[in-house]
């Protein structure tokens, strides 16, 4: 299995609203992207984010379904819609458990 894990830190002109639909828009990929056993997003309440707005966690079955999610059409549709217009920077760690 992979985990894929994602921080977003967003513009500061960012909106709640804006935060809720890239949230939903990125955890309902999960029905539509081959691989992937179970994703989650969440705007980050920690006090220790460092700026870091949203967190995402997907996993997937295995290495070969992770190559088919980052180019998928839409994996790509979401993050052009609701992430790239609010993004700031972005951590990605991916790892096998």
């Amino acid at each position: 299995m992979v985990e894929h894990v994602v921080l977003f830190k967003l513009k500061p002109e960012a909106t709640d609203d804006q935060r809720a639909a890239m949230c939903r828009a990125l955890g309902e990929l999960g029905t539509s992207v081959p691989g992937i056993l179970d994703i989650s997003a969440g705007v980050n309440f920690s006090d220790r984010n460092q700026g870091f707005d949203v967190g995402l966690v997907v996993k997937f079955v295995d290495r070969d379904a992770l190559e088919v999610y980052l180019p998928h059409p839409a994996h790509r549709a979401a993050v052009e819609q609701f992430v790239r217009p609010i993004l700031q920077e972005v951590i990605v760690v991916d790892y096998e458990t």
